[in-house]
């Protein structure tokens, strides 16, 4: 029978600097980490600030980043400003149908030209993605201003779709579709 001995080591502390003498560590260095609080984002330029979301809806995950767009920007009367996977909304999504599910969180607010978005999605069909970023856009939308939440919440547009395509059962062709029967 083997006897367990546990080792107690004492570890001698050191006294806290103050902050003008902590050491300063060089930021070149890979090892170290520089974390921004996400009230604060900035693109690379340092110009402008976004409002971070992400929507999702089956297989879809929409990454959303909305700016707000300078008065003096002189736009189209009734699109919005909304970039997906580098294109434009209307060339990514050529249904009108996808389209207007896409602009209805800023019709919501009677915001089309107010704002600008980024948009990076991925996974999933055409109708998923087009309603990932409305849930995406919709979140983003929030926290802009909190203000915003009862008018989009009330129109359901925060809500995430909870459907998805339900899973194939042995003996079955499909979830619920049996094979043809034969009485003999």
């Amino acid at each position: 029978m083997a006897i367990k001995k546990s080792l107690k080591i004492k570890k001698e502390k050191k006294p806290a600097l103050p902050v003008a003498e902590q050491p300063v560590l060089p930021m070149d260095s890979d090892d170290v980490e520089v974390v921004i609080p996400e009230s604060e984002l900035e693109t690379k330029n340092g110009k402008e600030k976004y409002f971070p979301a992400v929507g999702r809806r089956k297989e879809a995950i929409a990454q959303v980043r909305l700016f707000t767009k300078k008065s003096t920007d002189a736009a189209e009367d009734d699109k919005a400003l909304v970039t997906v996977n580098g294109k434009n909304y209307t060339d990514y999504f050529t249904d009108v149908n996808l389209q207007h599910i896409l602009e209805s969180p800023l019709r919501k607010l009677k915001s089309l030209n107010r704002f600008k978005a980024t948009v990076i999605v991925r996974g999933g069909g055409i109708s998923g993605q087009a309603n990932a970023v409305k849930h995406g856009l919709a979140r983003a939308l929030i926290q802009f201003d909190a203000n915003f939440r009862r008018k989009l919440k009330k129109s359901g547009l925060l809500t995430r779709d909870p459907r998805v395509k339900e899973r194939r059962k042995y003996g079955l062709k499909k979830a619920r579709k049996a094979p043809q029967w034969s009485k003999r």
